[in-house]
């Protein structure tokens, strides 16, 4: 690479706020990996295309190696299949894969909520209030990459008044692989709209993101019901599910 250093912010805006004071420096694997995913997300790079390590260099003014990292970094969170002698192939969601990750989720994020509901003063949660308008802010912009990295925010800071780290690190894994795009006309049901056609539909994301401020309120309220049916049906009709 040659005059200033290069950052993912040259390729595409990732909706993160500007005015962090002592911003930890990325190496330029993790500056590529964090473009890519970006990219995966946000549908440039579409589910199924191959994409040379040259090329890719290419397009991030960086050299292939760091990008052959990144790959291998994506191929373990589930974007990327590695093709020998090809490249990488952009991996695809069908229909049972999101639903198998939302039930697993659910499963998981589930009862920690509720438990979080019976327990956490209501003072507690208004640190989460400013992360849940980001999602807002990110769906209403139609900015896809933006909403996926402000949602996985939102949950993991949710989770992390649970005081447990290895949860946190499980659900946020299975949140970034149920945020990689399904294949095209992967369908959720018999008769339904192709589920990759509605995620590109500004208001799926906002009505997705709108039900993070419903149930911040319910946890505020520690309403166990209401946290629950809220809850069950956000992983279950998520944009992002």
């Amino acid at each position: 690479m040659t005059g200033r250093r290069w950052c993912p912010g040259d390729v595409r805006k990732t909706g993160e706020p500007m005015e962090r004071a002592a911003p930890i420096r990325l190496s330029v694997r993790d500056q590529v990996r964090k473009a890519l995913r970006a990219a995966i997300v946000g549908g440039e790079l579409a589910p199924g295309s191959v994409h040379s390590a040259p090329a890719l260099a290419g397009r991030y003014g960086v050299s292939a190696t760091p990008v052959r990292e990144a790959m291998q970094l994506l191929e373990r969170e589930g974007a990327v299949e590695v093709l020998p002698n090809r490249g990488f192939r952009i991996c695809a969601r069908t229909a049972r894969d999101l639903a198998d990750l939302a039930e697993v989720r659910a499963l998981l994020e589930v009862p920690v909520m509720l438990s979080l509901a019976r327990t956490v003063p209501a003072s507690r949660w208004a640190g989460l209030r400013p992360l849940a308008d980001a999602t807002v802010v990110a769906a209403a912009r139609g900015d896809r990459a933006a909403y996926a990295e402000s949602d996985r925010r939102f949950h993991q800071a949710l989770l992390e008044l649970s005081g447990n780290a290895q949860l946190v690190a499980v659900a946020d894994e299975l949140h970034r692989r149920a945020q990689w795009p399904p294949a095209v006309g992967a369908e959720t049901g018999a008769g339904s709209e192709p589920r990759a056609a509605a995620r590109l539909r500004p208001g799926v994301l906002l009505a997705d993101a709108t039900e993070h401020g419903v149930l911040l309120e319910a946890l505020v309220a520690g309403d166990v019901g209401t946290v629950e049916s809220l809850a069950r049906e956000h992983f279950s009709g998520s944009a992002w599910r």
